[in-house]
């Protein structure tokens, strides 16, 4: 029985010919349109006769395997002797450094082109071309090669045979894989309640095609009540991938902690866990340095077998074993779990892999996308996260840095540094008086001067020459590339401000509101799961995440009864102006809390400030209490400390102190005696602010409540996550207590869960 394997030309002739090193030091960051434009120059020189963007199909038999090949030609010249087929690339570089054996995968490209061409059209020789266009100077260089009909035959034969125990090795597995799912039973005694409705609307949803906005209350079994059904519809052949996508490593382990339980089952399964470059980079230590790297260095020459070792002996593909791997094959961590991502059936990531232009999975074929499903976990933080990823930043001072470092050392780069500060002088002086300028549009003329600053620190970059100079100049680079990437999607949901403070001037693009260019970066996909507990309002989160009349919702009531949670409210004010008079009426609930009920107790306080203040003041009460306080940038081994302290046993309670909306506030599981008591002192409000601001007028001008917008939701949902970590099991209970008089506010009341409402005021 044969085995059909549909591929595209490039992945195919990539995984057999790519070789070599990766590519140390500046890579550019030409942008796709540019090379785009390169390719429509060339084609625009072809003939009345001459084809473009040619579709061609294939078949190439080997042993028990089918190879269905397609792909798209760039070219197709019949205007001369014989049919030439023309593969174009574009490049940032210099032609000078190409020559005619530098790039063997793009001579494969274009051969295996030439081999689908002829197998249509039978005839020999044909004539193979490369032609390199340089994207600045579109400048031209071509190399030819002809071949006849054998030799193509036995180049396409060749590439099948070399990717056919890859092959092989994904469709064994994925047979067991489908086997396995097929014989998987949900992996806990029963359902909690609510999570059977979960996971019925998430195969629902996936079944059809559509977005599902779930919001799902904390400790219903969200993770696998999410990846259940989709690995089942993966069984069926509805899915090939999934992408867990999560804000935190903290949510990335419990996704990990669920498959754990599914490969119990019997679940066999790919899943890979890609971690941040610099968490998972080996460092100087192990040779990787800035001179060079050992395990860059020929990574493409041993890359293949360092996957097919991967993922013959392993299936959950966590740091640590991605880590193991790669030091075995000695190939760079973080390209690795890259490579291995683009093979597994599921995907634990950031959401910057899916929705951030700057640092997307550019490989992902758009078929492989319309088989995937995105799983969006705690989907409230996706709002500020993609108004940082669609938004860009520039100050006047990088440009001017960089244009003293190169007056001497390279004056192209000088002038052009030079041109782009003197624009913010201009925008400093027309702003007049004012410390603040904001506007619906671009800076005029910024775009071209950028662009034109991007063409000359390109080259001094490539150069390789090191020094604090080229470290001023990459990051410069880089603000500027981002800038102009960002004023591509610059529409009437952005404003432009420019802040003045004494000669420095700072430049921002704000996105304020992502929802069209979240729900563009999602659209190919085949659905979108976006849940959370705290997705409140739902209409709130449906608007700002790109939701469509069309697409569904689901709110699913609390699972755990009422006599679990005890909630009070001590109505006094924490608005700033009244926090020193409210300071002994929380250090005195604080008091009786620990007095009447000596259990780990967790305190969120709206700002670091007011933490440190409430935290000095009951310790130096109680100095025989145990108190935590967490501090700025904890590492991720003062995080576990702080977090195990609550683990611990013996030593009387714990009294933790932490900040509201912080990294201790949400994704942290402290369940039993482990956690019993949670405060939560204020509405969360963030502080009043020049963008919060900017956000209030912007969704006012579209008829909604823009102070509701700005500040009310975003608050609230950090006074739904802290209190959230208290009841987490069907075994729990505990007491929370809110702190603020604007809780008994309609505003603030019809916001809280209604399991909360029924506070108790003391």
């Amino acid at each position: 029985m044969s085995h059909r394997i549909e591929i595209s030309v490039r992945p195919l002739v990539e995984y057999v010919f790519r070789s070599g090193s990766i590519v140390s030091g500046f890579r550019t960051s030409s942008s796709l349109t540019e090379g785009t434009r390169a390719h429509q120059l060339i084609q625009r020189s072809y003939g009345e006769q001459d084809q473009k963007e040619v579709h061609l199909t294939a078949e190439i038999p080997c042993g028990d395997l089918i190879f269905a090949i397609e792909g798209r030609c760039d070219g197709l010249i019949l205007s001369g002797d014989g049919p030439v087929i023309d593969e174009i690339k574009s490049t940032a570089g210099t032609l000078e450094e190409i020559q005619e054996d530098t790039y063997p995968v793009h001579w494969a490209q274009a051969q295996m082109y030439a081999y689908m061409y002829n197998r249509l059209h039978p005839q020999t020789p044909i004539t193979v071309q490369l032609t390199y266009i340089q994207i600045r100077s579109q400048e031209i260089k071509t190399f030819r090669r002809i071949l006849t009909a054998a030799e193509l035959e036995e180049f396409a034969l060749g590439v099948a045979e070399s990717y056919a125990p890859y092959a092989r090795l994904r469709l064994q597995h994925a047979q067991q894989r489908d086997e396995s799912i097929r014989q998987l039973s949900f992996p806990f005694p029963d359902y909690r309640q609510g999570q059977r409705r979960l996971m019925g609307a998430v195969y629902r949803s996936i079944g059809e095609g559509q977005r599902l906005f779930a919001k799902a209350p904390t400790g219903i079994g969200k993770t696998i009540s999410t990846l259940f059904p989709s690995i089942k519809a993966m069984g069926e052949g509805t899915l090939q991938r999934i992408f867990y996508l999560t804000a935190k490593t903290i949510t990335r382990t419990a996704a990990e902690e669920a498959l754990e339980h599914l490969a119990a089952e019997g679940l066999r399964l790919h899943a890979v866990t890609l971690t941040a470059k610099d968490k998972i980079c080996f460092g100087a230590e192990e040779g990787c340095t800035s001179e060079g790297c050992v395990f860059s260095e020929g990574y493409y020459d041993r890359i293949n077998g360092a996957i097919l070792d991967l993922l013959e002996h392993e299936t959950s593909m966590t740091r640590p074993v991605i880590e193991a791997y790669a030091r075995k094959h000695r190939v760079c961590p973080f390209e690795f779990s890259l490579d291995a991502a683009y093979a597994a059936d599921v995907v634990i990531c950031d959401y910057n892999y899916i929705f951030d232009p700057k640092v997307s999975l550019k490989r992902m074929q758009e078929d492989a996308k319309k088989s995937s499903v995105l799983l969006v976990d705690e989907g409230h933080n996706l709002v500020d996260r993609a108004r940082s990823m669609y938004s860009a930043e520039l100050r006047k001072s990088m440009f001017l840095d960089v244009q003293r470092a190169f007056k001497e050392r390279n004056p192209g780069v000088y002038q052009a540094a030079k041109t782009v500060n003197n624009r913010f002088i201009v925008l400093r002086k027309v702003s007049g008086e004012e410390p603040r300028v904001v506007g619906s549009s671009q800076p005029e003329m910024l775009d071209e001067l950028l662009e034109a600053f991007v063409q000359q620190a390109e080259p001094e970059l490539m150069s390789g020459r090191g020094g604090e100079e080229n470290e001023l100049l990459l990051e410069c680079y880089f603000a500027a590339q981002g800038y102009l990437r960002i004023s591509r999607l610059y529409d009437e949901r952005y404003v432009t401000y420019a802040e003045m403070d004494g000669s420095e001037v700072f430049l921002k693009l704000f996105c304020l509101n992502p929802s069209h260019l979240l729900r563009q970066a999602g659209k190919n996909f085949r659905s979108t799961i976006i849940f959370s507990a705290t997705l409140t309002p739902l209409m709130y989160y449906r608007d700002m995440l790109g939701a469509e009349e069309e697409d569904y919702s689901l709110s699913i009531p609390s699972p755990f009864s009422a006599d679990q949670l005890e909630v009070k409210l001590l109505p006094v004010s924490t608005r700033y102006k009244d926090r020193e008079r409210s300071k002994g009426a929380i250090l005195s609930l604080l008091t009786e809390l620990v007095k009447e009920k000596p259990v780990n107790t967790l305190v969120f306080l709206p700002s670091y400030p007011y933490m440190q203040e409430i935290h000095a003041a009951f310790s130096a009460a109680h100095p025989e209490m145990r108190t935590l306080l967490q501090g700025h940038g904890m590492s991720e081994g003062e995080r576990e400390a702080f977090l195990g302290a609550f683990r611990q046993s013996g030593g009387g309670p714990i009294v933790g102190f932490a900040v509201m909306g912080g990294i201790f506030s949400e994704g942290i599981d402290l369940k039993g005696e482990r956690l019993s008591s949670v405060v939560v002192v204020g509405v969360g409000l963030p502080q009043l602010s020049f963008e919060n601001d900017i956000i209030r007028t912007y969704f006012d001008r579209l008829g909604k409540n823009g102070y509701d917008y700005a500040y009310v939701y975003p608050g609230m949902n950090k006074v739904l996550q802290a209190g959230g970590r208290l009841i987490r099991s069907e075994s729990d209970t505990g007491t929370l207590v809110l702190v603020d008089d604007r809780f008994q506010n309609r505003q603030y009341h019809q916001l809280l869960p209604e399991e909360w409402r029924s506070y108790k005021r003391l």
